[in-house]
């Protein structure tokens, strides 16, 4: 006759894994009958956790119209960013089709690739330029000479 299949480790993981759940159960026991145990937990105006609901006369309305999701448009924005920089070509590689603007005013290098040209620049050139944000700083785009 074959004996049986459980070994004595299994008998003491099973023996663990009752033991836990027996444990689990008279600690969630002890926690409702001390009152602890609450359906709800509120978050106060200081942003810390509390059993006891909000105080309905602090209670703010707000207009779901005038939240704005995402980023707005250019055309939203105001104008009053200087959006149109100068600045002089200090490297250009025409065969490889990218190289460098150094800005008039801050004289800070912006990377420039041949998609942002408007019309062929070569080094020294003066140019006047616009400014995006790049996977590594910001480009020059929309390139063109003075």
């Amino acid at each position: 006759m074959a004996g049986s299949q459980e070994t004595f480790g299994k008998k003491e993981r099973e023996k663990k894994r009752l033991k836990k759940k027996k444990d689990k159960l008279l600690r969630k026991e002890e926690r409702k009958a001390s009152g602890q145990d609450s359906e709800f937990i509120y978050v106060d105006e200081f942003g810390q956790l509390t059993s006891t609901p909000p105080d309905p006369s602090k209670k703010v309305k707000v207009d779901a119209s005038s939240i704005e999701i995402g980023i707005p448009k250019k055309e939203d924005r105001g104008e009053d960013e200087a959006t149109d920089y100068k600045g002089k070509v200090s490297f250009f590689d025409t065969s490889k089709g990218f190289g460098f603007i150094i800005d008039n005013q801050s004289q800070e290098k912006y990377f420039v690739h041949v998609s942002g040209l408007t019309e062929e620049i070569k080094e020294n050139d003066k140019v006047s330029f616009e400014l995006e944000k790049g996977l590594k700083g910001m480009n020059a785009v929309r390139v063109k000479k003075i």
